[in-house]
């Protein structure tokens, strides 16, 4: 549990959730407030996912993530994975959509500010031991808790032992290669075209859920839990990333940042979510990224 603050009083806009104390005001999303992002998701992605498999149709099953291997059962030989990213990049003059898309994440915007995204890299590493013991517990193993995340996970084998290893170990590695340097995060780098790999992979997996709810609607509830990865759950997960770490994992464990740290660190994460097709308004600053962070929700 977080440092208890002495001083604290406790009015009518005082909120526990999970063993942390928050002052609710009106800029907090209300649940009336969050429910259209349920229902809200990247469609671009979607729709270039589309265009991608006609150009290269997958294996028949197979997510993207789980094609690194593919044995030739003829020749007792593997297969060449299909890069869904060197497929972006190859066709983009050739599609509108996935003109769209590729401009959309090689573009860097105007608040980005590479000096800043730099220094919330360092921030990582400064406190890397906590940070990976925050995000273990806290982001990755936690987040298997999550109702909505709990659905999707359990439509796609994420419950299995081999699936939820290879997950944790993917999702770290994606941690590593965005936080490695500021080339790594810049476009062409190996953070980058990592978050785009996740991007299309999140796309696949939306795809094949409403498929097969539509087939059969018992088999995921969209009126209950959403559009399937969608930008509310989104957003939560830059969240466990960020916001979770820095005012939940890091006082836990006696760490407290320094607000320029906060601001770099939430810097860092707007731009992977960016990256991801993840909305960002709700990362433009540490004011507002908290007040996005819900842990009551």
């Amino acid at each position: 549990m977080a440092w208890p603050n002495p001083f604290r009083r406790n009015d009518e806009n005082t909120r526990n959730a999970w063993g942390y104390t928050f002052q609710w005001t009106p800029e907090h999303l209300t649940e009336e407030q969050m429910r259209p992002m349920k229902f809200s998701y990247d469609v671009l992605a979607e729709e270039c996912l589309t265009r991608l498999d006609k150009i290269s149709p997958p294996t028949s099953g197979e997510l993207p993530r789980n094609q690194s291997i593919l044995p030739n059962q003829k020749e007792g030989k593997e297969k060449p994975k299909r890069d869904l990213y060197a497929l972006l990049r190859d066709h983009s003059s050739e599609d509108e959509k996935l003109g769209e898309l590729w401009e959309e994440v090689n573009t860097i915007l105007d608040w980005v500010d590479w000096d800043q995204i730099g220094r919330g890299q360092e921030v990582f590493y400064r406190y890397g031991g906590a940070a990976l013991t925050g995000l273990a517990y806290q982001s990755l193993l936690g987040g298997m808790g999550a109702a909505r995340v709990t659905e999707v996970l359990a439509r796609t084998g994420g419950f299995s032992t081999k699936s939820a290893r290879r997950r944790m170990f993917e999702t770290t590695q994606h941690i590593l290669q965005v936080t490695e340097s500021i080339e790594a995060i810049k476009p062409g780098g190996t953070g980058h075209i990592s978050s785009i790999k996740v991007r299309l992979l999140h796309a696949a997996v939306r795809r094949r859920i409403l498929a097969l709810a539509k087939e059969k609607p018992s088999y995921y509830s969209i009126e209950e839990y959403g559009i399937p990865i969608n930008d509310l759950d989104s957003i939560a997960t830059i969240g466990t990333f960020s916001t979770t770490l820095i005012w939940l994992s890091f006082p836990r464990q006696g760490i407290f940042l320094r607000p320029q740290e906060i601001t770099d660190y939430i810097a860092l994460w707007r731009l992977v979510a960016h990256y991801l097709g993840t909305p960002t308004t709700y990362f433009s600053s540490p004011a507002s990224a908290k007040k996005s962070w819900n842990p009551s929700s």
